[in-house]
């Protein structure tokens, strides 16, 4: 069994630093997201964060989807319908 429940952050070894260039800005990015959402680091991190911490990134997150993807693809890349 993985340690993860995404593929990029189990598979990626190239370099990460952020602020080389954009390639390297959006693995940096793509790795700290699913490292985050781990199940066990999801878990903690999210016990531990304010009412106002939790409104301010589900604002952020559903910002980005709503900027960046339509409704067909929200409903098929992010809730998997």
């Amino acid at each position: 069994m993985a340690k993860h429940s995404h593929r990029f952050v189990e598979d990626f070894g190239g370099f990460l630093g952020y602020g080389l260039d954009r390639e390297s800005n959006e693995n940096v990015v793509r790795w700290y997201l699913q490292k985050l959402s781990d199940d066990e680091v999801s878990k903690v991190v999210v016990r531990r964060m304010s009412d106002r911490e939790l409104e301010e990134i589900f604002e952020t997150l559903g910002g980005i989807l709503r900027k960046h993807l339509s409704d067909a693809e929200y409903h098929r890349l992010f809730l998997k319908e």
